[in-house]
């Protein structure tokens, strides 16, 4: 009996080292699967879901990052233009017409939000003050709307020819007096005024309801000393 045990007893071992690498072997794919699908889910859930707490610039670029245009201020007003047109035979002037037109234009004032990065952004914890520095206000060019426009026009004899070039240079003539006009610096005062408490209202609100409280937002232009705190 003793001679049997022993003949048997190498036949088991070997059995159970051949059986615990194969399960090892089973198990290592759905390992690297798990691992896979726990980063995919970790990566997606930092990408989507995931803020960074206590950085009130980063809220404050959050209000942002969907705008790249902000309308400020827009400007209507009249703009007066005048041509004379002079038509004739042999360089000798037989009749000449004169045109007025008092043509209404409408200019924008626009904030570009494409370039508000994290260095425009300033957080004072201890005043709880947020500073932004803004971008020059950007001009749209002029609309004129002629359709509501109002001419005036003397002349013995204006022909289809002489009328279309008067209206067209009152029309060249009056986008130009109003681009000038737009840079008035009582009317581009109005509009930095106007952008600043845009600004301040875009931010203060989100800044609320993202946990910092009745954060004070100061605005400033390019340029602008930093106000005394």
């Amino acid at each position: 009996m003793a001679d049997d045990l022993k003949t048997r007893e190498p036949t088991v071992q070997p059995e159970l080292q051949r059986d615990q690498p194969l399960a090892r072997v089973q198990a290592l794919p759905w390992l690297i699967v798990i691992v896979l699908l726990a980063a995919v889910a970790w990566l997606g859930w930092r990408a989507f879901f995931y803020e960074e707490e206590g950085d009130p610039v980063g809220s404050a670029m959050l209000a942002f990052e969907k705008q790249n245009s902000l309308t400020v201020f827009s400007s209507r007003f009249e703009v007066v233009a005048e041509s004379v047109d002079r038509r004739g035979v042999l360089n000798l002037d037989l009749l000449e017409s004169r045109q007025a037109a008092i043509i209404p234009a409408t200019v924008e004032y626009r904030l570009d939000l494409s370039s508000m990065d994290r260095d425009r952004f300033e957080w004072n914890p201890e005043t709880e003050t947020l500073s932004v520095e803004l971008p020059t206000l950007r001009i749209s060019r002029p609309n004129l709307d002629e359709a509501a426009q109002k001419t005036f026009t003397e002349g013995t004899y204006v022909s289809r020819d002489a009328s279309a070039d008067l209206a067209r240079n009152n029309s060249q003539q009056a986008e130009r007096k109003a681009a000038e006009f737009a840079k008035n610096p009582e009317v581009l005062a109005l509009a930095r005024q106007a952008a600043k408490e845009a600004v301040r209202q875009n931010l203060a609100i989100p800044m609320q309801v993202a946990g910092y409280g009745d954060v004070r937002v100061e605005v400033r232009f390019d340029g602008e000393q930093i106000p005394d705190r």
